[in-house]
């Protein structure tokens, strides 16, 4: 079972790690030391893995940048008791249609709502929606986080791979 497993894994797409490509980092002193320092406090348990972190970051922002589909969260504060408001954000929400993947809506308190929008589509286009949404008078705070969808991260493609989802 396991070997099947394995086998079925590596058809997938998956790399073992003899295939893992080796390189060197040449850093100053200091800057090691830092950076060993900040990846101990986030967990991590080698440097290659924060580094493969890192290269992935970067490859996000280029996808970011050059306008691809991604998927992002917005998350907002606002003062519920702001006229319309409410109105307002469900109507920009409908006006972007199938970009709007899904909404969470929790009462902070008898003042603020929190809202986090979960958004799919071409990154320029999730930027307008959520400047839209954070220029509404009341809205105190917000965040836009746009990621990679996770395809191609890590050598699998998400529709070829030996497991199946329920999408």
């Amino acid at each position: 079972m396991q070997e099947s497993l394995f086998s079925g894994l590596l058809a997938g797409g998956l790399r073992p790690m003899s295939q893992l490509s080796r390189t060197g980092v040449s850093l100053e002193d200091d800057l090691l030391q830092k950076f060993d320092r900040l990846i101990g406090k986030r967990g991590y348990k080698n440097r290659s893995e924060a580094i493969r972190d890192l290269i992935r970051e970067a490859l996000l922002a280029e996808t970011v940048d050059s306008n691809k589909p991604v998927v992002g969260t917005l998350t907002l504060v606002y003062d519920h008791h702001m006229p319309n408001l409410g109105e307002k954000l469900t109507a920009l929400q409908h006006s972007a249609g199938a970009m709007i993947l899904a909404t969470t809506h929790v009462h902070l308190d008898h003042n603020y709502c929190l809202e986090v929008v979960i958004m799919k589509g071409r990154s320029k286009e999730l930027q307008a929606i959520a400047d839209h949404m954070l220029a509404l008078r009341g809205v105190e705070l917000g965040k836009l986080v746009l990621t990679n969808s996770g395809k191609g991260l890590k050598g699998v493609d998400p529709h070829t791979h030996s497991h199946t989802h329920s999408h």
